[in-house]
């Protein structure tokens, strides 16, 4: 199997108690697979209702070199992935949701196509996405609506199955405190001419707990934070 050097994986954990051992089990395994020096990151992202810290800390009991960001106190939502990539101290960096909606057993394939193609951003998109109706319609309205604000150089923005080049990562500064933090990571990303490519990913059912947005909440914070985003970045050229 192709290995990378260097590999930092890290979840965003928020009420994601029944998920927590399965995602750092698995990213222990995987990782060992795909990298030569690897380091695992738990970021508690929020004052989780249920025992997810605890879960963590349960974790860390079997790897005793599992780094935990504790950002309980955290008033940014989804914003609070920043804090992994300040965190990520290794060469690549990989980031999926603590919800394993996304299967980190398919981090090899974006590690093969990396090394096909030079990428410094593999990035997946989902397909047969396992989302209610609502969700899936809404989704799709919001990519063809930021696609038109900011021309990305992939199809599914909202797909978090990500490696990226921590060398161009560490080059950009997010600011972001809200859900534009993806479009703004990705932007900056291509404004620092890093090459992307894709590949198709499988997506599941939430198999504990329910997302920590309504369909509505989401889009209002999204439609709100992107235009907000496209008026700072678009238009006053401030990155």
């Amino acid at each position: 199997m192709v290995k990378l050097k260097e590999l930092s994986i890290f979840f965003p954990f928020y009420n994601d108690a029944g998920t927590v051992k399965t995602q750092i089990d698995k990213a222990y395994k995987i990782g060992k697979e795909v990298a030569e020096n690897l380091e695992v990151i738990a970021l508690h992202g929020g004052n989780s209702k249920d025992d997810t810290y605890q879960q963590i800390l349960e974790a860390k009991k079997n790897y005793k070199d599992l780094k935990i960001v504790d950002k309980t106190d955290n008033q940014e939502g989804y914003a609070v992935i920043k804090e992994g990539f300040k965190q990520a101290s290794k060469s690549w960096v990989f980031y999926t949701d603590g919800d394993a909606q996304y299967n980190i057993e398919e981090l090899p394939k974006l590690v093969q196509k990396q090394k096909e193609t030079g990428a410094d951003v593999v990035n997946g998109y989902k397909i047969n996405r396992k989302d209610n109706v609502l969700r899936i319609f809404f989704g799709e309205i919001y990519r063809l609506f930021s696609k038109i604000l900011f021309n990305f150089p992939i199809r599914d923005i909202d797909c978090d199955f990500r490696l990226i080049n921590n060398t161009i990562l560490k080059k950009i500064n997010l600011t972001s405190k809200d859900a534009s933090i993806l479009p703004e990571l990705v932007v900056k990303l291509a404004l620092q001419n890093a090459k992307f490519v894709q590949i198709p990913v499988g997506h599941n059912p939430r198999m504990y707990g329910k997302s920590n947005y309504t369909v509505f909440s989401l889009a209002k914070e999204k439609l709100i934070g992107d235009l907000k985003l496209f008026w700072k970045i678009k238009v006053k050229k401030n990155i």
